[in-house]
């Protein structure tokens, strides 16, 4: 036994050396990757701040604007190691700008060569990746700290349903005709099983989850559809998604699919697991009592799980509500132009979750009796 846990740790040791080997390979390169982008890198070598006054908008909000000139050295391209000359305004708010420090790397414009060899330019944008490698690797270690080797795959199912979602929508917009609505029916099919099979394994839980998940989230997509038909989408607001050439009925629609399923699905193994889990610990326990179990967990995770959903939503709009408001917009107008999508998504997935409860219970139930029987 002892000889065991040893093999396990050093398993665990081996595999976050590696983590950390890779994590370490991972930053060297986004530091020094300049020239595998097409686009002028430059990183700053010096900033001078030149200017300095105070804006007044038409709502007298006072806001500050710099401007600074940056000095900066070219990393790429054929004018590797030149230095070019960049100015950049910003203001204090930092809403639609930035200062830059040194240090910092940026996407710029070549405009002109100067007599000394120099260049001018423009900036374009920040390169960001570092920070998003440096992001990205706590998000996988805090994962697979917590969950370990659950954590792993489901760090594997993220990865692997982010393929399937980029090539989901690449199909829609390369074949003429194809339904987004279809494409992400199958999609969600595939994220659901994938997902539940690789972090939870192939069991009787896995199976009645994944049961429950896709019967909820596409009875809930039918209840939507009805209630938009019925009520001839009134109060619907598209002014948001109206820019896209695409139908944008089907565009919220697939939006709304797939935005209820994170909830559904995790109302969904949530039941399943537990509900195996009292029948694991008593195999005589009655299948009332699961029942009876089954539905306090569901009232308990009902509610924090629609608050969840509301807040995701909402908590994107806030900017429009603040500009709107700060326009002497009034407060129903506001709401009614920035919430009518948003109210929509949430009320969706609320009624997948709440749907989902009895679905995921009976459901769990059946695979129990089914177990039961065989022993």
């Amino acid at each position: 036994m002892h000889t065991l846990i040893e093999r396990i740790n050093k398993k665990q040791i081996i595999i976050y050396i590696i983590l950390a080997f890779c994590f370490f390979i991972s930053l060297v390169f986004v530091y020094h990757n300049e020239s595998f982008y097409k686009n002028p890198i430059a990183e700053v070598v010096k900033t001078k701040l030149v200017d300095s006054s105070e804006m007044v908008d038409t709502n007298e909000n006072k806001d500050h604007l710099y401007t600074q000139e940056i000095e900066a050295e070219i990393k790429n391209g054929d004018e590797k190691g030149k230095l070019i000359h960049l100015t950049n305004e910003y203001t204090k708010s930092g809403a639609y700008d930035q200062g830059y420090h040194v240090g910092n790397e940026l996407f710029v414009y070549i405009d002109k060569a100067t007599d000394n060899g120099e260049y001018v330019g423009t900036i374009k944008d920040l390169k960001r990746d570092q920070y998003l490698s440096i992001i990205g690797w706590a998000f996988i270690f805090i994962l697979l700290i917590v969950g370990k080797k659950q954590g792993l795959f489901s760090i594997i199912s993220l990865a692997v349903n982010a393929i399937i979602l980029s090539y989901a929508l690449d199909i829609y917009l390369n074949f003429a005709g194809s339904s987004l609505l279809v494409i992400c029916s199958v999609s969600v099919i595939l994220f659901t099983v994938i997902s539940l099979l690789l972090v939870n394994g192939f069991n009787e839980k896995t199976y009645a989850a994944i049961i429950a998940t896709l019967l909820g989230t596409f009875v809930s997509l039918l209840i939507a559809y009805l209630v938009m038909w019925v009520t001839k989408e009134q109060g619907l607001r598209y002014e948001e998604i109206q820019f896209i050439t695409r139908p944008y009925k089907m565009v919220f629609m697939a939006g709304l699919f797939i935005g209820s399923l994170g909830a559904v699905m995790d109302v969904a193994i949530t039941l399943s697991s537990s509900i195996f889990g009292l029948y694991e610990k008593d195999n005589d326990i009655s299948i009332q009592v699961l029942k009876k179990s089954g539905l306090e967990i569901g009232k308990d995770i009902m509610g924090t799980m629609t608050n969840i959903l509301f807040f995701v939503y909402i908590s994107g709009t806030i900017p429009m509500l603040i500009l709107y408001l700060k326009n002497a917009s009034s407060l129903g107008f506001t709401l009614n132009m920035n919430l009518s999508l948003e109210l929509a998504r949430a009320l969706a997935g609320g009624i997948g979750i709440v749907i989902t409860i009895p679905i995921a219970l009976y459901t769990t139930i059946f695979f129990v009796k089914r177990k039961k029987a065989r022993l």
